[in-house]
């Protein structure tokens, strides 16, 4: 199922929830998974993890992209031959579009080489049904900005979060006042210009 919406630059695709795939040529069975992921250490995790629970198949192979819009790249073709696992596996994840996404390719050997050909196909195809598997769907850049200001000021202060749907992150509403806020990338600047006017406001980004 696919919910996204065109890309803007502050703005990019990703996957909701864990999804499964499989592919199978001439005996040898490749299970896919494509797994939402933040941070290159939440990646090693699930990879050992993987690693673990398949700990009998032959490779365990892998790609991911992290991040928007530096992301971080990797694969790794796990012992198969140089580019027929992690590099078919990548391109997959990024003729879609994706970040924050890891696809994992578990290999059970069946007993009959496949040919560098034969491997491509196999871990481009294993992606390919994961991905197909899964709710695409598009996440929003944000920035964070803290606001302090004085409570006779919050009124002026909660106006402005109110008319541009800020998300308030936390809150302390007492004498003096501070609240974090989350800011799409595209109006930041609009935003915190137009919090700066508010007299005796401080703004921290």
């Amino acid at each position: 199922m696919n919910l996204a919406k065109p890309m803007q630059d502050d703005s990019y695709n990703s996957i909701a929830q864990l999804s499964e795939g499989m592919y199978k040529e001439k005996g040898s069975k490749f299970l896919s998974f494509a797994i939402p992921v933040t941070s290159v250490e939440e990646a090693k995790d699930i990879l050992k993890d993987y690693r673990k629970q398949y700990y009998d198949a032959r490779h365990i192979c892998y790609a991911y992209v992290i991040g928007y819009p530096n992301s971080v790249v990797r694969s790794s073709d796990d012992g198969e031959p140089s580019g027929t696992a992690g590099k078919p596996i990548l391109a997959q994840i990024q003729a879609k579009q994706l970040s924050d996404v890891m696809v994992v390719v578990v290999r059970y050997f069946g007993g009959v080489l496949l040919g560098t050909g034969g491997l491509v196909v196999a871990y481009r195809e294993a992606t390919v049904d994961a991905l197909n598997n899964t709710t695409v769907y598009t996440k929003i850049v944000e920035q964070a900005l803290t606001i302090q200001c004085a409570y006779p000021q919050l009124n002026e202060v909660m106006k402005i979060i109110k008319d541009n749907n800020l998300t308030i992150v936390s809150q302390t509403l007492e004498i003096s006042c501070s609240l974090k806020v989350q800011i799409r990338l595209s109006n930041f600047e609009t935003i915190t210009e137009r919090l700066k006017q508010v007299h005796g406001l401080q703004v921290i980004e």
